[in-house]
């Protein structure tokens, strides 16, 4: 408890919590982008926060990524605010300790690649159905606006819809949010996944991040490791080149 309120106490640190918590699983350089300090200072008041335990990181490849980790802070509220209305917070916090039990119980998966674009043209491809036909073999059909049904439609003229749900957040160009059903299952929030296509300029390329969470088995994410990288190469070489891969690459042995 006393490092979390040493880190706490700086406000530099308080600035890199809230940045985390406006767009977590942030790169070092993304972090040290709207604070004036050098890159070593930033590092050095992360390793303090690592130390208290209020972020925590993981490798991408090269990269390495920063996350929130709200349970110190949330230590602190049961420790020091519950003791006043301890019946009523008492609860909300079992609440919230076992919503993220259940959803650290159900895989994920993260893919992040750098495509020599634009976030207005990278949000089109996602978005027109007419270019996702070309890219994914599926219409994405939707008008994009939060609550919205969208339907992952088949080329061949059937109409019928592999892949359906609900458009949870649209912030053109830079994030779009959609939950993902089986049609059987569109009423069943317990099938749905969840994925989240994030669009950041990075100088002059975009870097896309798609994260695609609650999945139901392992199975499922081995399936959608898969897919995800095979849909999004074949968007890269359509955004920087004007054509799909020469064959679809989600048919390549090994996919």
């Amino acid at each position: 408890m006393d490092k979390v309120f040493k880190a706490l106490a700086d406000d530099t640190r308080r600035r890199l919590l809230d940045r985390l918590h406006e767009n977590n699983g942030q790169t070092l350089g993304e972090l040290c982008e709207r604070i004036a300090m050098t890159r070593q200072s930033v590092t050095q008041h992360l390793a303090v926060l690592e130390a208290a335990n209020l972020i925590s990181t993981v490798r991408r490849g090269r990269e390495k990524l920063h996350y929130l980790n709200p349970v110190p802070l949330h230590e602190i509220q049961e420790r020091w605010i519950d003791k006043f209305e301890r019946p009523r917070l008492s609860a909300l916090g079992a609440l919230k300790r076992r919503a993220e039990e259940a959803m650290t119980d159900k895989p994920s998966f993260v893919y992040v690649t750098y495509i020599a674009s634009t976030p207005e043209k990278v949000w089109e491809a996602l978005t027109d159905a007419d270019l996702t036909a070309a890219y994914w073999g599926h219409r994405n059909e939707s008008d994009w606006r939060p609550g919205s049904r969208w339907a992952h439609v088949r080329t061949d003229g059937s109409g019928i819809a592999d892949v359906v749900g609900r458009v949870v957040a649209s912030e053109p160009p830079t994030r779009l949010v959609t939950t993902w059903a089986a049609p059987g299952d569109e009423d069943r929030e317990d099938r749905h996944s969840r994925v989240t296509y994030e669009i950041r300029p990075h100088e002059d390329i975009v870097r896309l991040t798609v994260i695609h969470e609650d999945l139901n088995d392992e199975g499922e994410r081995s399936d959608v490791a898969g897919g995800w990288p095979a849909v999004l190469s074949n968007l890269k070489s359509l955004l920087e080149t004007g054509r799909t891969l020469p064959q679809e690459p989600w048919l390549v042995p090994g996919h």
